[in-house]
C-alpha cells in the first residue's frame, strides 16, 4: 500500500507540477484508500477517476493534488465546496483551512462522505445536503471549489468571494474543459488563470448556455 502511494506521488503528482512539500506530505497523511468504495479500493492510487455512483466519480489523484496546491489554503480561510463526493477533497482542504462547508446534492453520497470522514474527526467541517450548483446561502468565502464541471460559471460564485478569495471551477463542455482559478483582486474585480485542460462530469443542475434553436 505504501509503495503504491509513493508511486502515485512520484509518477503522477510530481509530473503534474505539484512540488509543494506541504501538499506532498498531506497526501501521505490523508489516506486516499479510506475514501474509495470498498469494491474499488485496489484502484485507490491509479491514475483514473473512480466511480462513486449517481453519475459521479473521484477525480484523478493529480487533479486533486494540483487544485489543493493552487488554492494556497491557510488557517484563516473559510471554504465552500460544491459537491462533497467521497469526502476526500474535503479532508485534504480541512487539514489546511480554517473551516470547510461542503454541500452535496445526493443524500447518499453525503452520508458516505460523513462515514469516510469519521476516520478524520475534525471540528472544522460542516456537511450540508442541497443543490449548490448556482451558489449557497448568503455567506462570503475565501475559497470556493466546484468539484463538478459547469458549461457556464454562474456569477453568483464570484459574488460570494471575499477580496483576496479564490474560486476553482472546471468550465466548458466535454471532451475538453478548462480548469480555472479565479481570484478576487478587489471588490468586483477578478483575475482568471487557466491551470490546465481536463474533463469531469458536470454538476447536477449546472448552468447551461443559451442554445440557438431553429
Amino acid at each position: 500500500m505504501e509503495q503504491a502511494r509513493f508511486n502515485m506521488i512520484e509518477q503522477q503528482i510530481r509530473p503534474c507540477d505539484v512540488l509543494d512539500g506541504r501538499i506532498l506530505e498531506l497526501l501521505k497523511q490523508v489516506r486516499r484508500e479510506h475514501f474509495v468504495p470498498q469494491a474499488q479500493r485496489a484502484l485507490a492510487f491509479v491514475d483514473m477517476e473512480i466511480p462513486l455512483g449517481f453519475d459521479t466519480a473521484m477525480w484523478h489523484p493529480k487533479l486533486e493534488a494540483r487544485v489543493v496546491q493552487e488554492l494556497r489554503l491557510t488557517r484563516a480561510d473559510k471554504v465552500l465546496e460544491v459537491g462533497t463526493g467521497s469526502g476526500y477533497l474535503t479532508a485534504l482542504m480541512a487539514t489546511l483551512a480554517g473551516h470547510v462547508t461542503s454541500v452535496e446534492i445526493v443524500p447518499e453520497l453525503s452520508a458516505m462522505a460523513r462515514q469516510h470522514l469519521s476516520a478524520y474527526p475534525r471540528d472544522n467541517i460542516t456537511l450540508e445536503v442541497g443543490d449548490a450548483s448556482r451558489g449557497w446561502g448568503e455567506q462570503h468565502y475565501d475559497v470556493i471549489v466546484l468539484t463538478g464541471s459547469t458549461p457556464v460559471l454562474p456569477a453568483s460564485f464570484q459574488d460570494r468571494l471575499k477580496v483576496g478569495g479564490r474560486l476553482f471551477a472546471i468550465v466548458g463542455d466535454a471532451p475538453v474543459m478548462q480548469a480555472r482559478l479565479i481570484g478576487c483582486v478587489a471588490q468586483g474585480v477578478f483575475e482568471t488563470v487557466t491551470i490546465m485542460e481536463t474533463s469531469v462530469a458536470p454538476l447536477q443542475h449546472a448552468s447551461q448556455p443559451e442554445r440557438f434553436v431553429f
